[in-house]
């Protein structure tokens, strides 16, 4: 899934798609799975098409989405719930000041949309006349300090976390920030898909100038000071690839030092404005701050007014009219290339799990999630980590010093299921029924005051990073823990009434890809207690370095569109932890009695179930511009790649299904990736 690194990782087949719910009882796997496999696909030749190829052949994209399948795609049956929910809370009379009042008033503000058209940008104008009253370097850093206050960013990444080398204590960190586009790299590939994209985010910004006045030459022109100074500041961002490297981009040092090296920022101002007192701080691209504190001083004010007034505009579209919000998504489907709009319904639930996520949360855990499951989850825990210290043992490229302290590392992990013990507080957010751009600017303001109110304080380890109906799961190194939420323990990951093979092969395989999200590129930096700190022999890492620049290069050679490959350094840590997911995952689903067994369901063996398990989860059919998008950004690898390309990497899959040399996916023994 996805691993939190310094606290930033499915099918619409009739059976997971009709209710959201978890499928009816059943001895075994779901129907469609086993009727939907294309027999006339080698299993060795594709597995993730022999297992999905039906469906994907006949399966039909909604225009209102990106994408359908398993995985984050089951975001979208998993809103419908919730939306279920936040309709019920908002037609109900509910106590003031209870989670079912902030929730029904929220949800209700956004669905009356004819006072957000009446009130057009209004909102916003107080906001841009003070970008108007900016006179000098001192008030423009002033403006971005307020602003920042209600999450308004937009030259200055803050963020509250834990110190890289002292895991137990919050500090400040900036990284680089400041861009329009999804990176920095669409600021200069001059390939017609990113040339398209380039485009379509000038026309958002000129929309937006000319939505609050400017003519259309006026427009145009401002829309390109704005491209110029974010180009600017790209050329300074480290890539992706770059920012993979967790020592390179730890940076603390002192507030001194800081202002000696960027004096024009202003910093000791910066954090006064903020409410902040701290005498260092982790500057994680000091390469972006150097550029920044040359920039302040070099490009006028008036430019600097453009491009904050394009910030704000751009943050705060979706909250405005339908014009604005309207050339929000006209840029975005160029990303995605998703066809029309999402139901406002839809798009108010996206909204209120994003600021309100864990009171919705606590409802959607009331009807939906079950202490049986929680209970099954932690059981499947228990043995992956039982299955994994065997695997260290067995390992033939590590001494026993390093297995003893990754077991160590295994051994001290803790683990979230479901929900929190300790439910987030939104008494902060000040909830009208008839004030959406104000209940929107109080839950952004109650989310930045909640995470600076941590700095100097202790890390607490009972902390979410995700919403409990959130379709996801995560590695958090600093914590050294895994968490699981309530919205991925659901059919095809988990069904309480499946057999083993299902499960191991569905969750497990999730539950194996977090724990070894501790032992790929970047998490294995990290120590039993969270902190940087290497705990191994130099032979060993050597080693360990060596075998993933093998998962590196076989990645790199899969194409997704035409010529477009696999980023196989952006995806490692994914791709990592997918290998690893799926040989704990089997380890662990054979110390169960159907593990040991060859007694055959719907006519496929255990092992065979397992793995077509595996490729039922990653059932994800998307648009192709959705998919340069992700490929270019996102550091897991397509779902086909997620399945063929461990599987093709795993000698109980070539058992199970009788790959032999000259199938497609046919790797030599001593060719196939191993490294845990």
């Amino acid at each position: 899934m996805k691993k939190i690194l310094l606290l930033v990782a499915g099918g619409l087949s009739f059976a997971a798609f009709q209710s959201c719910k978890n499928e009816p009882a059943a001895s075994h796997m779901p129907i469609d799975t086993v009727l939907g496999i294309d027999s006339s696909i080698k299993p060795g030749d594709n597995f993730f098409m022999f297992v999905n190829g039906k469906w994907y052949d006949t399966v039909s994209i909604p225009q209102s989405q990106a994408g359908v399948g398993s995985y984050s795609f089951m975001n979208y049956p998993q809103r419908q719930r919730l939306e279920t929910i936040l309709d019920s809370v908002s037609k109900a009379s509910n106590k003031p000041g209870s989670i079912e009042q902030q929730l029904g008033d929220f949800y209700a503000s956004g669905m009356d949309t004819a006072t957000i058209e009446k009130l057009g940008y209004t909102p916003l104008k107080p906001l841009l006349n003070k970008i108007d009253a900016i006179k000098d370097q001192s008030s423009l850093l002033q403006f971005v300090a307020e602003a920042q206050k209600d999450n308004n960013g937009s030259i200055m990444g803050i963020y509250v976390g834990p110190d890289d080398k002292n895991s137990k204590i919050n500090i400040l960190h900036f990284s680089q920030t400041g861009l329009g586009l999804p990176d920095r790299d669409y600021y200069f590939k001059t390939d017609a898909p990113t040339l398209t994209v380039q485009a379509a985010y000038k026309q958002f910004i000129t929309s937006l100038f000319s939505l609050t006045g400017a003519d259309a030459a006026t427009a145009k022109q401002q829309t390109d000071i704005v491209y110029g100074i974010e180009k600017q500041l790209a050329e300074s961002h480290k890539t992706n690839i770059e920012r993979r490297d967790v020592k390179a981009n730890y940076n603390k040092m002192s507030l001194a030092a800081i202002n000696t090296k960027t004096p024009n920022i202003g910093w000791s101002n910066y954090l006064k404005t903020l409410g902040l007192q701290a005498d260092s701080a982790d500057i994680q691209q000091p390469a972006y701050y150097e550029k920044l504190n040359k920039m302040l001083a070099a490009v006028t004010i008036n430019d600097w007014k453009l491009y904050l007034k394009a910030n704000v505009l751009s943050n705060y579209a979706t909250a405005l009219s339908k014009p604005f919000s309207d050339a929000a998504f006209d840029y975005s489907k160029v990303l995605t290339g998703q066809a029309t709009r999402k139901p406002r319904a839809e798009e108010m639930v996206e909204v209120i799990d994003q600021n309100l996520g864990q009171a919705l949360g606590q409802l959607y855990v009331k009807k939906y999630f079950s202490e049986e499951a929680k209970k099954r989850i932690n059981e499947l825990v228990d043995n992956l980590e039982k299955a994994y210290a065997h695997r260290i043992d067995k390992l033939d490229w590590m001494s026993d010093s390093t297995k003893a302290a990754a077991k160590e590392k295994l051994k001290a992990f803790s683990r979230k299921v479901g929900y929190p013990d300790k439910w987030r507080s939104y008494e902060k957010v000040k909830v009208g029924r008839n004030s959406y751009f104000e209940n929107m600017v109080s839950a952004a303001r109650n989310d930045f005051e909640y995470g600076i109110s941590k700095l100097g304080q202790p890390v607490d380890n009972t902390e979410w990073h995700t919403t409990p109906g959130t379709v996801t799961a995560y590695n958090n190194p600093p914590l050294n823990e895994i968490v699981f939420p309530a919205g991925i323990l659901q059919y095809p990951y988990f069904d309480i009434s499946s057999d083993d093979a299902t499960n191991y092969g569905g969750i497990g395989m999730v539950i194996g890809h977090e724990i070894t999200h501790s032992f790929d590129d970047q998490g294995a930096q990290f120590d039993k207690d969270g902190n940087v700190r290497n705990w191994w022999t130099p032979d060993d890492y050597a080693k360990f370095k060596a075998k993933t620049q093998q998962v590196i290069d076989l990645y790199s050679t899969f194409t997704v569109l035409d010529t477009v490959h696999v980023k196989g350094a952006l995806t490692v840590g994914e791709n990592t932890a997918d290998n690893g997911g799926i040989a704990i995952a089997y380890d662990a689903f054979k110390l169960t009695k159907q593990g040991q067994d060859s007694t055959r369901i719907d006519g496929f063996t255990p092992d065979q179930r397992f793995f077509l398990s595996i490729a039922r989860i990653w059932r994800v059919k998307t648009r192709d511009a959705f998919m340069r998008n992700y490929v270019n950004t996102n550091s897991h690898s397509p779902a086909i790649w997620r399945v063929n390309g461990p599987l093709m990497n795993f000698g109980p899959f070539y058992k199970a299904f009788n790959v032999q040399p000259g199938d497609k996916m046919y790797r030599a023994e001593d060719q196939r990736l191993k490294i845990w």
